[in-house]
């Protein structure tokens, strides 16, 4: 009986229409994702005018969906390596989609902050298990800017949010902006019927005449007779617990991926929530606001497309240490005087290098744990780091309480930046050593 490997098919394919299909759902998922993230940012200097909110309680009030996200991708990261990535996306979508619709009748900062919390499950669970599709069926050579271009949709989905706000929020009121979300939920039953379950969960099934057919739509030209074996070369193991994550040499490089993650997500939802709201203090318009809110997103789909295209020919790695040091420089200017042309540069800067850095960040995590363990290793890198994406808004609200000088709250921004390129540095450190003690045991063997 011939046996097909599944990984090496994969990774060996050409680019086809079926690669095309599955980047663009899962571009379009994340595009609903980062509008339901980011129209916070966009709504909080109505609310906070309309329910008398001070900074600290604004800040509270958005950390209830990061709290949600940090849960949901806990919950549904490892749950979708037991029920499929499909089931598991489907089940994500519906549930941030449907909280978003209710949040717009919210009448009190309890009820939204509620509603917040449950669209945040969704969102959470969300983000981890479509990187984890995506880089499943890549091939090797293009994973990194596949999986980075198709979460380019997460930036787009927050230049929605600001674009739509601009449009709807001086004509609709900050309640429009939620009832948006009943768009894409009705192309859930596209979604169910397009995107692909993960043919690594249908072979663990036993479910080898689906994979045959998806194998088949993914290299055309590979003769499939319905007699082959179909094989992992990354087999499954006993158990997807937490702890595998620190077995067989991953615990340093786990914990650096974990610090790197709050560190990152922190600067992220830090700039996402009170960006706007600090720039009106500072005597811009709300419009000019929310635009700066534009650049910061533009700024990171372009930083996702650019750190993937680097890292598939150079190291991702180092791609992310630079990445990182460029945002906290970019962010601690941010508070200065500066021309309004390099002041929109800064914030684009800043948006490649944080929003960009995170999708570099779930790139690099999803090529660093096998098969059997990534949609774990992604739920619990991405749940540790919603820590970081609770403490950003919470961390504006409470310099904003404080009335410091402009120019040390993004001080205060940017410091997480620096950390986080000192644990992706340890991350790179940790892997060669572990690569040379490969090399020297397999010369000793030989």
């Amino acid at each position: 009986m011939r046996k097909i490997d599944v990984n090496q098919t994969i990774d060996n394919a050409r680019f086809t229409r079926f690669h095309w299909m599955v980047m663009l759902w899962c571009a379009l998922l994340l595009i609903f994702d980062g509008y339901d993230l980011f129209i916070y940012g966009v709504v909080l200097p109505v609310i906070m005018k309309e329910w008398g909110l001070t900074p600290l309680q604004a800040g509270a009030l958005g950390s209830y969906a990061l709290f949600g996200m940090m849960f949901g991708a806990l919950v549904f990261g490892t749950l979708a390596d037991r029920i499929g990535r499909k089931k598991g996306i489907a089940i994500c979508f519906a549930l941030f989609s449907s909280a978003t619709i209710v949040n717009g009748f919210a009448s009190s900062p309890t009820e939204f902050g509620i509603c917040r919390f449950i669209a945040g499950l969704g969102c959470g669970g969300l983000m981890p298990n479509a990187v984890a599709l995506m880089n499943e069926y890549a091939p090797k050579r293009l994973r990194s800017t596949l999986v980075a271009v198709m979460f380019s949709g997460y930036s787009l989905g927050g230049m929605l949010s600001a674009g739509v706000g601009i449009y709807m929020l001086p004509r609709f009121g900050w309640e429009a902006m939620f009832f948006a979300a009943a768009v894409p939920l009705l192309l859930l039953p596209l979604i169910l019927w397009y995107l692909p379950e993960s043919v690594g969960f249908l072979v663990r099934q036993g479910r080898t005449q689906q994979a045959r057919e998806l194998l088949q739509r993914i290299d055309p030209g590979l003769a499939l007779k319905g007699d082959e074996q179909l094989v992992m070369s990354e087999s499954k193991g006993g158990s997807v617990s937490a702890l595998e994550l620190f077995r067989e040499g991953r615990g340093v490089r786990t914990l650096s991926i974990w610090v790197a993650f709050f560190c990152c997500l922190l600067m992220v939802y830090a700039l996402s929530s009170w960006l706007p709201k600090l720039m009106a203090g500072a005597g811009y318009s709300l419009g000019s606001s929310l635009s700066f809110l534009l650049a910061l997103n533009f700024g990171g789909m372009a930083g996702a497309i650019l750190g993937g295209w680097l890292g598939d020919r150079y190291n991702l790695t180092k791609v992310t240490v630079a990445f990182f040091i460029a945002a906290a420089a970019s962010i601690s200017l941010l508070g200065f005087n500066s021309p309004m042309p390099l002041l929109y540069l800064l914030i684009f800067v800043a948006g490649a290098t944080t929003i960009g850095t995170q999708i570099l960040l779930y790139a690099g995590a999803a090529q660093f744990y096998g098969l059997s363990v990534r949609s774990t290793g992604l739920g619990w890198a991405s749940g540790i780091g919603r820590n970081g994406a609770i403490v950003g808004p919470l961390l504006g609200g409470a310099l904003m309480g404080i009335n410091l000088p402009l120019q040390l709250n993004f001080m205060a921004f940017a410091i997480p930046g620096a950390i986080a390129a000192l644990a992706m540095t340890v991350f790179l450190i940790s892997a060669q050593r572990s690569q040379s003690a490969e090399g020297a045991l397999l010369a000793a063997k030989a």
